[in-house]
């Protein structure tokens, strides 16, 4: 009698990631490529601003013609986000292909006269498009369509911050919530690791970060007591600003739409209003997405990581500007400007309490991200993949109790609709 090729219990295991390896693998090349192509427009339009000073006067009209065409053809496609969260949930409606390439030219539009928006949302809107398309050519089933959506997730945010290891966790974190289930991790994190090597191969670079430790410590000879309690008291704080930015972004949309009737027009009111705030503060720092700036003495997110590179209210006055900018209607993510703002509030707290300023720095960055999303294990290992891996303990504590402190809402409303 022939003996099998490999035991039974391995054949199962092996079929099932050749299955899904057909699915996820190009979903993954295709966002990241989605990807590479958006982040090397969006250095070209934020380019093109800061030599032309003069298109922030068109922030208006850029608005009002986003506004226009989301609002005549845009139709299923303005779920934006949520819309994604929703299809994972409840497949039927689909997703529009439209949805890529008007979210791709709404951001570009947004950065190119000033808005101050990230590029996250892009990014995820463009993957899962991207997976729903594929679905709906394949005739995929509605249970394997859910993990494909959710793959083009994972792909799309992995590839657009080059963290796959958050991008996949971030994408079943976000969407199951407490109902996580492990059992998907892994065609998840495929898609986003592939999803990230083909942005890489297309030539993109993404931003690094380094904090300052000691050559031969060790990651048990940076714990401390003292530092320990000030990362738990600034954890709060982080917690309690992305409660903030959260509940302030849901309460001046309603007002926008309150307030103005037609939609293309709330982004004309956003537009004078950001323009009019350049003005008032004096400074054109807070304007798009802030990474990073041709002026020395700008303020950035890595300016955050030195001494004296921010103001003591930048942080309130980026998340002011990126409130205004999304609540009414321009296009782009929250992920980015929420980096700026917890990474020069962690600035800001460090000064005050004596501690690390680029480590503070670092844990605003990601714990205030964690707050808004409820993702504190996706942004754990961010904070790993981007910082390394010494100050782990403390990534961890603030994301999870930034997490705790910042209350039920969440930057991504459907999603916590289908989880309440």
């Amino acid at each position: 009698m022939k003996r099998p090729f490999a035991p039974r219990y391995l054949v199962a295991p092996i079929l099932e990631c050749a299955r899904w390896c057909l699915w996820v693998v190009p979903v993954g090349g295709l966002a990241g490529s989605a990807s590479a192509f958006f982040l090397r427009s969006l250095d070209w339009v934020t380019a093109t601003r800061l030599q032309l000073p003069w298109l922030l006067w068109l922030l208006p009209v850029s608005g009002f013609i986003t506004g226009w065409i989301y609002h005549r053809i845009g139709r299923k496609a303005e779920g934006g986000t949520p819309l994604i969260f929703e299809q994972i949930h409840k497949p039927g409606g689909g997703i529009p292909a439209r949805l890529a390439p008007l979210v791709l030219l709404g951001t570009l539009a947004t950065h190119l006269c000033g808005g101050s928006a990230g590029r996250e949302g892009t990014a995820v809107q463009m993957g899962g498009s991207i997976a729903s398309a594929f679905g709906r050519f394949f005739s995929i089933d509605a249970a394997t369509l859910r993990v494909v959506l959710m793959a083009g997730v994972a792909a799309g945010f992995g590839s657009v911050f080059g963290t796959p290891v958050a991008g996949a966790v971030f994408a079943l974190e976000v969407v199951m919530k407490e109902h996580v289930q492990y059992r998907m991790l892994w065609p998840l994190l495929l898609a986003s690791m592939i999803g990230d090597a083909t942005c890489s191969a297309w030539g993109i670079h993404h931003t690094t970060f380094h904090l300052t430790i000691s050559s031969d410590a060790t990651a048990a000879d940076l714990l401390s007591p003292l530092l320990l309690i000030k990362v738990v008291v600034t954890a709060v704080i982080f917690g309690w600003v992305s409660r903030s930015f959260t509940v302030l972004s849901h309460r001046l949309q309603d007002t926008f739409k309150h307030l103005i009737a037609y939609a293309p027009l709330r982004p004309v009111l956003g537009g004078v209003l950001v323009i009019t705030l350049v003005y008032l503060v004096g400074t054109r720092d807070y304007l798009g997405l802030g990474v990073s700036s041709s002026e020395p003495s700008a303020i950035t997110l890595l300016s955050a990581f030195h001494l004296g590179g921010v103001t003591s209210w930048s942080w309130a006055l980026k998340l002011l500007f990126t409130v205004i900018t999304l609540a009414s209607g321009f296009k782009g993510g929250e992920v980015t400007p929420l980096f700026f703002i917890g990474a020069t509030l962690g600035h800001t707290l460090a000064l005050i309490l004596g501690a690390p300023i680029d480590l503070f720095a670092g844990l605003g960055l990601i714990a205030v991200f964690s707050g808004a999303t409820k993702t504190p294990l996706a942004c754990t290992l961010m904070g790993l993949e981007l910082f390394g891996a010494h100050y782990a303990v403390y990534f961890a504590l603030a994301c999870f109790v930034a997490q705790r402190c910042s209350g039920a809402a969440t930057i991504y409303v459907s999603s916590a609709k289908h989880q309440g």
